[in-house]
């Protein structure tokens, strides 16, 4: 790097609409800048005199812009399903772009960072790339690129856009291809920088890299679409690995309606703004500065959640450790008159179903007496417990049978007074309690497949899955009717707040859950095909293609008091060591932060 300071110059061709090129233009001053020099290159390629007035009055700002009229006068068609190109506009944007290699070339530029006009950026984005030491590295952004789609982020592994491992020659069925598609979904959920076979529009380049030769010149002997695939294939032959970064995803307004996505994204910027300063993922640079609180922007805007699990951010929940060890965090959770059905781990289908079988008739009564719109939708909490009768689980419970209808609980292999606590909480509430005389929990996927097939068998409307050391805070009670009554939702998201204390909860670069939002609110389809993750840690509490579904994102937040004392916290660092010594289903760096003696912490207020 050249002298004391960092010089990036920071290119765009910009054919955008005046509303989202605003957006974008505001995103980019609010970057923290610190040690670097950033110019701007942009290239008008605008029909809209307006979008050229936005550019010509952010270069009039006394900034270090250089602003290019394209010279062309082509049409860009989109609309609120998809955007419309042609090979001539793919190549035009090409040439724009080598244009902008050449510059930070001639220019001596550290690096160049390209970005399309439609993201916006979390202030410490460039910052944290440039941490990493990449000559070639993406920020990750999560699209639903056709309505009623799930989210995929803009990398991939390989070929077009192959979103899933495979080895030369390799031959995978339908189903391998589907669960190695949603693990490389899940895994970009985790905070990290990862190595991949493509990525775009949201990419810092090297001068090393730029000096290699890299460029979005044509590959000639392949027929793949876009430039980008060009560009990158290029620099894998020029032994340039690629990375993508999933520490600060940016919003992606590829549609009009994405607009109204911005406001919280802002929002929850503005909250994290000037507290911290930046470092670079574990392992990525010796130099950075000592702290980060990273903003997950693509649970922000939607659910990955999409997302992945996109989603996932998408198909199964991020990764860090949390309550019992599942995959929520990034982790992380009068009896008979009442209709209990106490079982062991083979449980009685045919008790459970007769329950349900009564809920229903007692359903219809209501219907009959009231009319459809006087019954709430029947709201079943589900859990797995073990050994929580010193915890939290009597006091999680006394909140959710304020609103509840039906519980299913797995005690998976409690020796204390787990179970007694469970009934006596919720006397009076249909309660279908089953027990594992041996722990499932080393395997957790077949735990989780345990508990969903318990809860189907009670005929489900809304499932609420928490675990016993998780409860909303007191907003819930008066909000769920209308979340159970939606009509057009079938998943709903909420963040969860990592407790350290009773009052206070953590916020740093390792514990950041509640920057996500992730799935504990979903409505049972018969007619949709759940499908599970086999990961025997962090598999997910819900089938991995919920985001399927139709979800939203709610703004009630979850408290997680399970790291809320010393001693919970040092059993759970003894457990993950033990469990996944070399993180691999987690995130080993976290695993050894749990015993930082200084987290930061930030006060909870309702």
């Amino acid at each position: 790097m050249s002298g004391a300071r960092t010089r990036v110059l920071l290119g765009s061709p910009i054919h955008q609409k005046p509303a989202i090129l605003e957006q974008f233009l505001n995103s980019l001053l609010r970057l923290r800048l610190n040690h670097i020099e950033l110019h701007f290159y942009f290239i008008d390629d605008n029909q809209d005199e307006a979008s050229s007035r936005l550019l010509q009055q952010f270069a009039g700002s006394g900034r270090e812009v250089f602003l290019q009229t394209s010279g062309f006068h082509d049409a860009y068609i989109r609309d609120d399903t998809t955007h419309f190109w042609n090979s001539n506009l793919v190549w035009k944007v090409a040439a724009f772009k080598n244009l902008m290699i050449r510059r930070a070339d001639a220019f001596g530029y550290d690096y160049l960072f390209l970005i399309d006009s439609d993201l916006i950026l979390h202030p410490d984005t460039l910052l944290h790339l440039l941490a990493t030491d990449k000559d070639i590295i993406s920020e990750v952004f999560w699209t639903q690129w056709q309505p009623g789609a799930i989210m995929q982020p803009q990398v991939w592994v390989h070929d077009e856009y192959n979103q899933w491992e495979v080895l030369p020659g390799e031959q995978l069925s339908r189903e391998e291809i589907n669960h190695r598609f949603h693990a490389f979904l899940q895994k970009l959920q985790q905070p990290g920088v990862y190595e991949v076979g493509g990525l775009g529009a949201c990419t810092l380049i090297s001068s090393r890299a730029i000096a290699s030769g890299v460029s979005y010149d044509r590959v000639r002997n392949i027929s793949y679409w876009g430039e980008d695939r060009h560009f990158c294939i290029r620099a894998a032959a020029l032994g340039i690995p690629l990375f993508v970064d999933t520490h600060y995803p940016a919003l992606h307004l590829y549609r009009d309606s994405d607009l109204q996505k911005v406001a919280e994204f802002v929002q929850a910027e503005e909250a994290d703004a000037g507290n911290q300063a930046v470092k670079a993922p574990p392992g990525e640079a010796d130099d950075a500065p000592a702290d980060k609180r990273a903003l997950d922007g693509a649970a922000q805007w939607d659910a990955l959640w999409s997302k992945a699990e996109a989603q996932r951010r998408l198909s199964k929940e991020p990764l860090a450790p949390g309550g019992d060890g599942s995959a929520a965090e990034p982790p992380d959770r009068n009896p008979a008159a009442g209709g209990e059905a106490d079982a062991a781990s083979g449980a009685d289908a045919e008790a459970l179903a007769a329950d349900a079988e009564v809920e229903a008739a007692a359903g219809k009564a209501i219907d009959g007496a009231g009319g459809e719109a006087a019954r709430r939708p029947k709201l079943t909490l589900t859990m797995v417990v073990k050994n929580e009768g010193k915890r939290f689980l009597r006091q999680v419970l006394q909140e959710h049978r304020q609103y509840i209808d039906e519980a299913v609980i797995i005690d998976d292999g409690s020796t204390d007074d787990t179970a007694e606590i469970c009934r006596e909480v919720l006397q009076g509430i249909p309660l279908h309690l089953v027990r594992n005389d041996v722990s499932r929990f080393n395997h957790e996927s077949e735990l989780r497949k345990q508990q969903w097939e318990a809860v189907v068998q009670t005929g489900p409307e809304w499932i609420l899955s928490l675990d016993a050391d998780e409860m909303f805070e007191s907003g819930f009670r008066s909000e769920v009717d209308s979340l159970l009554r939606t009509d057009n939702c079938d998943l709903f998201c909420f963040r969860l707040y990592d407790f350290w204390n009773d009052n206070h909860y953590r916020e740093d670069m390792y514990w950041r859950s509640h920057q996500s939002y992730r799935p504990f609110l979903v409505r049972y389809r018969e007619d949709f095909n759940y499908l599970w993750n086999d990961l025997p840690q962090h598999s997910g509490r819900l089938p991995e293609n919920v985001f399927e579904l139709s979800h939203q994102l709610s703004n009630l937040r979850l408290k997680h008091l399970g790291w809320s004392k010393p001693e919970y916290r040092l059993e759970k660092y003894l457990r993950y060591m033990t469990l996944d010594p070399d993180g691999q289903y987690g995130w080993k760096e976290q695993y050894l932060s749990i015993l930082d003696p200084h987290p930061h912490l930030v006060p909870w207020s309702e």
